[in-house]
């Protein structure tokens, strides 16, 4: 069944038995795991969390449906995450919904999956599965976000503040949650004893995340200039700029330059797509429509995809594992040309 962000949060929090799967697809893969992590908190600190590969799962589709079956071995509470979930996953999620007993509930993150797809198809159909679709939130939507996330930490927004952090996030909730717990700290706040957020504090803590120093790193990946780009990517690191909202917008950009690809190969005038395009992006995108091929450009998104999945994770390389992902695009487009 289909779900809106009220909706999935309220069958999570009751940890409802009627609901098997929880299919969370869409380009807001962070909001996706803020998700994910509500489930495993309604689960309790003592339950068990199992991992399951989608290339697994497409080798062995019986193994979902067992593992939702099956008990933990300490017999505490037991849940199940799918990152990556692509249509390989169709088989198992649906030997899963057709099982006869399922007592642990399987969330999967599926950032790549269009509504169109089979396995969204199938679990909007299904009674027991709901289906969320994720998008980067904008403007007032990213500030309440900020605002709640600020709350939980202790904090309150003043004046502008909301929509600073907002802004310089790119509406990631992971990186607004980073900033506002290093403003938690800066400030002493916590939900006991609250603290305003004002101008000087976000000044001294948060980072200026730029938007036009990402355009350029961007700008110089699609276009393939690794040179240009190892020059970008130093001055944001100086800067402390957050990874993960500069792959955002490389994915954003990839998906657009995609749909656009798709368009012309199907015989549509470039000139005439590109129209639809934010006019500072033109250019660049012109370019980008000779260069790269619909094959490499899905091969692009994956890559920024497992990066940005790879600086979540925790011990990782974190900005090197995103600094090598955008210079791999560098490349690819460099070897396109």
């Amino acid at each position: 069944m289909k779900a809106n962000a009220n909706q999935i949060r309220a069958a999570i929090d009751a940890a409802s038995p009627d609901i098997r799967l929880y299919l969370l697809h869409g380009p807001d893969e962070s909001g996706a795991q803020e998700i994910a992590a509500r489930l495993a908190r309604t689960m309790g600190p003592d339950a068990e969390r199992v991992d399951l590969e989608p290339a697994l799962l497409k080798a062995n589709p019986g193994r979902l449906a067992d593992e939702a079956a099956s008990m933990s071995l300490f017999g505490t509470a037991r849940h199940i995450r799918i990152a990556g979930a692509g249509e390989e996953c169709l088989e198992a999620v649906t030997l899963l919904l057709e099982s006869e007993r399922a007592g642990n509930p399987v969330v999967a993150i599926a950032p790549t999956l269009k509504s169109t797809s089979k396995l969204v198809k199938l679990a909007l159909g299904a009674p027991r599965a709901m289906s969320f679709a994720c998008y980067v939130p904008e403007g007032g939507d990213a500030e309440k976000i900020a605002v709640a996330i600020a709350r939980e930490q202790g904090l309150r927004t003043t004046g502008d503040t909301a929509a600073r952090l907002a802004s310089a996030s790119g509406g990631d909730r992971a990186v607004m949650t980073r900033e506002l717990e290093k403003l938690a700290l800066y400030l002493d706040a916590a939900p006991e004893r609250p603290r305003e957020i004002d101008d000087a504090a976000l000044d001294a803590i948060g980072a200026d995340l730029g938007d036009s120093e990402m355009a350029r790193a961007i700008d110089a990946a699609i276009d393939g200039r690794p040179d240009l780009l190892g020059t970008e990517l130093a001055r944001l690191e100086e800067a402390g700029v957050s990874p993960i909202p500069v792959l955002r917008q490389l994915v954003r950009r990839l998906m657009t330059l995609a749909e656009l690809r798709a368009e012309v190969d199907a015989g549509a005038n470039p000139g005439q797509v590109i129209e639809r395009v934010f006019f500072r992006e033109r250019a660049a995108t012109g370019r980008a429509l000779r260069t790269w091929s619909a094959p490499k450009i899905s091969e692009a998104i994956q890559r920024a995809r497992l990066a940005e999945r790879g600086v979540m994770s925790a011990a990782t390389a974190g900005t090197v594992l995103a600094q090598s992902a955008l210079v791999a695009v560098a490349r690819m487009a460099a070897r396109q040309r």
